[in-house]
């Protein structure tokens, strides 16, 4: 087995690889001030965006769940690696070399981690299928996109490939590629049988599914043969790399433009996302043999940056202030309830939701079928509030020509209405409401209060306020907890957010950490007692450990946060993270240099200010005709302190 990475090379991996980079695949990150980026957290539900990131000195920390680290952390966090794997996986993408302590100076291929072993399998079989449908006995699953109108350059962009028939033709290829049979069950694409392995997939058309990154983590396939006997659209079982209720097959094509339009349009299958891709709508994903769900409403919300500011607001132009998910369903009853199942899950987006159903039911492969991609962007552009489609869709049950059919309706769709939680929205559909009932409004508006009284099953966001609840804590924005009230680890005392001391103590340090090469010598003079708050005086002495500011700016902001994390004790690590990407006060890139040094210079004089009090205090205790020696050294202490004091301030 090969041994322990060198330690330099793990410094030149994390060196070469751009966190920023890295944490874009999953989080939209927006610029918040100088070498600063935000986003929501992709480790805890949130509105309004607590994670920041630091490229400068390659961390991220989020200030409302406490997450962070470097690039290999997030990797190991986000998606289950170990560390040897986070590090081999971003070493094979910026190109170094790895060497290993005991074993030689290659790691042999056939032992990289397990995660990167069952996705290198994936990425194996996934050209293995496509391979496969340029076969002859590939035939009809080439007649069955063609008759989607799918050519070779589309099946080609996506992937698309098949799986011959036969018990093992996948199994073999990949044995004979060095594949164990366990890696194989592990990676779910084979099935064990009463006599051994056998291909999951036979006889489909297989579509490879992808992560945000682009990694094959599973396949869906369609039956193609009279004589198959499985359901219509089998799926990749669940797998350490499969978890179908967060996966969206098409988000590697289209999280780019998801986070750069603000939109993102749901479907119901994978010829669908093709239809719409090929068709200009480039944001269209679907899920993979569930509804649509949390966990995949959170990969959405990070991937569009959706937060409070603006969520929501459509405009007179047809666009929306802050983002759109669309909903595609077909029109009969199946569509329907999904419609209502993507109601539910309506209240954790800020953004406006709508619901885009074509007049004949189809969907949009059917659409670019039988009237051309322009049909398909119509369908899109023409979608209707979430709202009103299940409101509407409510009151289709109801024979409105009757009494007791506008009654019944309205105690069906009050309950909708009351839990629109924009408290804007709320009375334009309680006046809505009440023409497509033909009953007077005050009698609508009392219904809806009536149901708004009964509890609510979700505690959701009131967009009109941007404020969340306790399940989805979030923070206010500014870098800092709500409060800017600082968790500390176990054994050390949070420091108070109110303490005009404390705040200094955390600027000074936050700027030493993200610009040691503008930090003053005065601050390396500083002695222990300079730090008043305890959680800072405990990351002052891993600075002083590190070798002061003077280290920093030798090294440069990256490794010098590294270096103050190794001498760091585990229960200070998290603080040092932390202010590592703080937010600053100071926005302007040419006056960072000034404004560090006066944050220095500040909380130097701050501790002189402290010292000059206890000097003229002890002095005031002092009786010069019983202890005069005493009384003069502690008059020239003061002095001395005092004209300290002066020279720093006539400096500055």
């Amino acid at each position: 087995m090969a041994g322990i990475i060198r330690r330099e090379d793990v410094d030149e991996v994390r060196e070469r690889a751009r966190i920023e980079e890295v944490i874009s695949a999953h989080v939209t990150l927006k610029p918040a001030g100088v070498g600063s980026l935000k986003g929501l957290c992709p480790f805890h539900d949130e509105r309004s965006p607590s994670f920041n990131v630091r490229p400068s000195v390659g961390r991220y920390h989020c200030f409302g769940c406490g997450e962070g680290g470097d690039v290999f952390t997030f990797l190991m966090k986000m998606d289950g690696m170990g560390f040897a794997e986070a590090v081999e996986h971003l070493a094979a993408q910026v190109g170094v070399q790895l060497r290993y302590e005991d074993g030689g100076p290659q790691r042999p291929r056939d032992e990289p981690g397990k995660r990167q072993r069952l996705l290198d399998a994936h990425r194996v079989a996934a050209e293995f299928y496509a391979e496969q449908l340029m076969t002859p006995g590939a035939a009809p699953a080439r007649r069955m996109l063609a008759e989607r109108s799918f050519e070779r350059a589309d099946a080609e962009l996506f992937g698309v490939g098949y799986a011959p028939q036969g018990w093992d033709n996948l199994t073999r290829h990949l044995q004979g590629r060095g594949y164990t049979r366990d890696e194989l069950l592990a990676a779910g694409l084979v099935s064990q049988g009463q006599r051994g392995v056998y291909d999951r997939f036979r006889g489909r058309v297989v579509w490879p599914i992808r992560d945000v990154t682009g990694g094959v983590i599973g396949f869906g396939a369609r039956r193609l043969y009279d004589d198959d006997q499985g359901p219509k659209y089998l799926n990749t079982p669940e797998t350490p790399l499969y978890k179908k209720s967060q996966v969206l097959y098409g988000i590697d094509l289209a999280k780019r433009e998801i986070a750069k339009d603000k939109q993102v349009v749901i479907v119901e299958g994978y010829t669908d996302v093709m239809a719409a891709h090929l068709s200009g709508v480039t944001t269209a994903v679907a899920t993979c043999g569930t509804a649509f769900g949390a966990d995949h409403a959170k990969v959405v919300r990070r991937l569009m940056g959706d937060t409070a500011v603006g969520g929501g607001l459509q405009l007179r132009s047809g666009t929306s202030l802050g983002g759109e998910v669309i909903f595609t369903f077909d029109g009969d009853e199946a569509g329907k309830k999904a419609a209502n199942r993507a109601y539910s899950e309506d209240q954790r987006f800020y953004a406006q939701t709508f619901v885009a159903v074509a007049d004949d039911g189809m969907d949009p492969c059917d659409l670019r079928l039988a009237r051309g991609p322009e049909a398909v962007k119509s369908l899109v552009k023409g979608r209707v509030p979430l709202f009103q489609f299940v409101i509407q869709t409510d009151l289709d049950g109801f024979d409105l020509d009757t009494a007791e059919g506008r009654v019944g309706a309205l105690r069906t769709a009050a309950p909708r209405v009351a839990g629109i939680r924009d408290s804007a929205l709320r009375p334009e559909y309680v006046r809505m409401l009440a023409g497509w009932l033909g009953m007077d409004e005050r009698t609508v508006g009392r219904e809806v209060q009536r149901a708004a009284s009964t509890p609510a099953r979700d505690s959701g966001p009131d967009r009109s306020s941007g404020t969340t609840t306790a399940a989805g804590r979030g923070t206010a924005g500014t870098g800092e907890p709500r409060g800017g009230e600082a968790p500390a680890p176990p054994g050390l005392p949070a420091p108070d957010p109110r303490d005009p001391v404390a705040r200094a103590e955390h600027l000074a340090l936050a700027v030493v950490l993200q610009y040691p090469q503008h930090v003053p010598e005065t601050f390396d003079e500083l002695g222990p007692d300079a730090f008043l708050t305890p959680a800072w005086r405990a990351v002052h002495e891993s600075v002083v450990a590190a070798g002061g500011a003077v280290t920093g700016k030798a090294v440069g902001p990256a490794a010098w946060v590294d270096e103050v994390l190794d001498r760091a004790p585990d229960v200070v690590a998290p603080l040092v993270t932390r202010l590592a990407v703080a937010d600053l006060p100071e926005d302007r890139e040419a006056a960072i240099p000034g404004f560090v040094e006066g944050v220095v210079r500040g909380l130097v004089d701050l501790g002189l200010n402290r010292r000059i009090a206890q000097a003229r205090s002890r002095l005031q205790r002092l009786d010069p005709s019983a202890d005069f020696e005493a009384y003069q050294a502690a008059f020239a202490e003061l002095t001395r302190i005092e004209s300290t004091r002066r020279a720093l301030r006539e400096t500055a």
